[in-house]
């Protein structure tokens, strides 16, 4: 089993040349100057955050290709990949927009399709840094349906997100029946778990369908044992425990205070 390669989620960029791999949002991200460097960054969408307190994104499609652009061309960030704006599809995401499974499914793709024009656009056709697109649903079948409705936009052996998994960390079978699905149907996918915490990590099946998976579940625990919830300390505690279970070919059999706090998130 290939280890997973993991970008710890950070909050402040200032703190992300410390690791080799980051997790940042674009809302932090946003008219940054000083250049981060040696670290590859997965530059979030921020669409948790821009969906769950305001029910629609703030920002356009251009406006956000228009960022990356200058984030890359000025140098400020090593750009891994660019997440698409997708819409996540948990009950609670549903009420805040008021739409349907197959809605965001649908707003899912067409931000993808106005992100890769954008960008292409911008670079001549030919951009640096990839962009993942997002898988979205809450059932398996609704996942297999969008691998479905993205069609031959998802290449052979395209890396690609898994949305909507972040809550479900606690039934870590949930996550696998998921990516396990979508496994079946594109085994050829190289799959990335977005907010997939340590007590779904520590599942060996979960971790079998992975190739890639960030979370900040640092930030909860330490704010839960009332410690800084940005300390860069305790994001790198973090990656460094994420970093031993998943190059482990077993999963560990003891919960540590942090799986436990995880869990009753």
């Amino acid at each position: 089993m290939n280890d997973v390669r993991f970008y710890v989620g950070l909050h402040q960029p200032a703190d992300a040349h410390r690791f080799d791999r980051a997790c940042i949002s674009i809302n932090r991200l946003r008219g940054r100057k000083k250049p981060i460097p040696g670290v590859r960054v997965l530059v979030d969408s921020g669409a948790f955050t821009e969906l769950n307190l305001y029910g629609a994104y703030r920002h356009e499609v251009d406006e956000y290709a228009a960022e990356l652009e200058r984030l890359y061309r000025e140098g400020v960030v090593q750009i891994d990949a660019a997440v698409a704006q997708d819409y996540m599809c948990e009950a609670f995401m549903l009420a805040k927009t008021g739409l349907t499974v197959a809605d965001h499914q649908r707003l899912t793709i067409e931000r993808y399709d106005a992100l890769k024009q954008a960008l292409d656009d911008r670079f001549e056709g030919n951009c640096p840094f990839p962009i993942l697109p997002v898988l979205q649903g809450y059932s398996p079948s609704d996942y297999v349906a969008h691998v479905a409705a993205y069609g031959n936009r998802l290449v052979r052996n395209m890396w690609v997100g898994v949305g909507s998994v972040c809550k479900r960390n606690g039934s870590p079978e949930l996550i696998a029946a998921v990516l396990k699905a979508i496994a079946k149907v594109r085994p050829d996918l190289r799959l990335h778990g977005f907010g997939v915490k340590v007590t779904s990590l520590l599942n060996s099946t979960v971790r079998s369908f992975l190739a890639t998976a960030d979370s900040m579940g640092w930030s909860f625990a330490a704010r839960k044992q009332g410690r800084n919830p940005n300390s860069w300390v305790e994001a790198k505690q973090f990656s460094d425990r994420i970093a031993s279970i998943v190059s482990s070919p077993k999963a560990p059999v003891q919960l540590d205070l942090i799986e436990w706090l995880e869990l009753a998130a």
